[in-house]
């Protein structure tokens, strides 16, 4: 069972609710093991053309992903592109895609929008 548990990760994803309550973010948890694709979409604000991505790991604060503003990325972390893609639909949602998990990329992920 230990064993087990090490092999797999847990993505989490906040709905950003508490910021605005038509934010929503998919899937509500997503569990997959190592070398698999993840992916997560997000509804912005209808009218919001700014999307941010955020990750927090266990007992740790949140940390910047990646932003875009309508279908381009603006800003992103180092690395980015070796671990993650993202993208925006014109008047659509987002995703934050992780290429190929790993164990360290078990987090609560969660997205944000703004004009």
């Amino acid at each position: 069972m230990f064993f087990r548990l090490l092999c797999c990760m847990a993505l989490f994803s906040w709905g950003a609710g508490s910021l605005d309550p038509n934010v929503t973010q998919t899937p509500g948890h997503l569990v997959k093991g190592k070398g698999q694709k993840a992916k997560m979409e997000c509804v912005p604000i209808k009218g919001h053309s700014y999307v941010f991505w955020y990750h927090r790991k266990l007992e740790e604060e949140f940390k910047f992903l990646v932003y875009l503003q309508n279908e381009e990325i603006i800003d992103k972390i180092e690395g980015f592109d070796n671990q993650f893609s993202a993208e925006c639909s014109k008047n659509s949602s987002c995703t934050l895609e992780i290429k190929s998990t790993e164990p360290g990329d078990s987090a609560l992920y969660m997205c944000a929008s703004s004009k």
